[in-house]
């Protein structure tokens, strides 16, 4: 068992990972794939936010320009350079090997923790295994990261199972460049951080919100990140009446009767005591109007495209 069940969270440039919502980040780059800094240039880190070295020659770089220092999954095994990558006074985000095991993954972390100042931050990448992922988080109390690079479709997934954040984008330092942490957006909620590939970042956001709106418990503590914890419930709450209207939708088309006249009032009754079990700070008697309401909207839509 780690000794860093206290440690829930990791400031990485203007995001905090770990605690709050799961915060989206496309500014990874690898300097592996280009041989070192000197290969790719004084441009291929400047402003990203998490770099991972091809050798000792580039920390002095990474420390000066990234927010972050990745021990990458290829040379977990390196343990000068892992040591020398701890020791820069950046955040490290760990990257699990392939074949290793929750406990070696968790001692490598504790190894870096002690050369450094103690903010690590677990990865799982590649073809993310989420389940060991979840079992890294739980055994240790460090924040978890989850590389979707690969396949973006596991966003929601990866969030479900725990994931403090996603990485997406390339690593390669030619199309991973980043701006910089940013703050979170104001349009979604989330964290976010360097641009990214366009509609997977679109993925990852929307991944972060809707599940992460439903399973994520947050304690907001100023105005501003109350307002924007309910902004990412609302959005969540939107897309769930909508699907809601759309399924009800198919019942009026169904039902022998539809419209106001088929309504189902035992079963609408019931529907709220369910409800309430779910809500009882609601309760059934401020629950029934607002369902009521629902419901009523959902078939005035579906006489409004009955109509057209």
């Amino acid at each position: 068992m780690s000794s860093t069940l206290e440690r829930r969270a990791v400031p990485v440039g203007g995001l905090l990972v770990g605690e709050g919502p799961a915060v989206v980040i496309g500014g990874r780059v690898s300097l592996r794939a280009r041989r070192g800094q000197a290969g790719a240039g004084p441009v291929a880190i400047e402003g990203a936010t998490l770099v991972e070295p091809y050798s000792a020659d580039d920390l002095p770089a990474i420390a000066e320009h990234a927010d972050a220092v990745v021990v990458g999954a290829s040379w977990t095994r390196d343990i000068p350079l892992v040591r020398a990558a701890a020791g820069l006074g950046l955040p490290v985000v760990v990257e699990r090997r392939r074949e290793a095991s929750v406990a070696e993954w968790l001692e490598l972390a504790d190894y870096c923790a002690a050369e450094g100042d103690g903010q690590v931050i677990l990865c799982e990448g590649g073809r993310p295994d989420l389940g060991l992922m979840r079992a890294a988080k739980v055994a240790s109390g460090r924040p978890v990261l989850a590389d979707v690079s690969a396949d973006v479709g596991l966003s929601a997934a990866a969030v479900a199972a725990g994931a403090d954040g996603l990485i997406v984008g390339s690593p390669d330092p030619a199309s991973a460049q980043g701006t910089g942490a940013g703050t979170p957006s104001l349009g979604s909620g989330t964290g976010s951080a360097g641009p990214g590939p366009g509609a997977d970042r679109l993925v990852a956001e929307e991944a972060v919100v809707l599940v992460g709106a439903l399973l994520r418990d947050e304690a907001p503590a100023t105005l501003p990140e109350c307002r924007q914890a309910i902004d990412r419930l609302d959005a969540a709450l939107a897309t769930l009446l909508e699907r809601r209207a759309e399924l009800a939708g198919i019942v009026q088309r169904i039902k022998p009767v539809g419209g106001f006249a088929g309504r189902d009032l035992g079963r609408e009754r019931a529907l709220v005591a369910r409800m309430a079990v779910r809500a009882p700070a609601l309760g059934e008697a401020r629950l029934a109007p607002i369902m009521n309401a629902v419901i009523e909207a959902g078939l005035h839509l579906a006489e409004e495209r009955a109509a057209e």
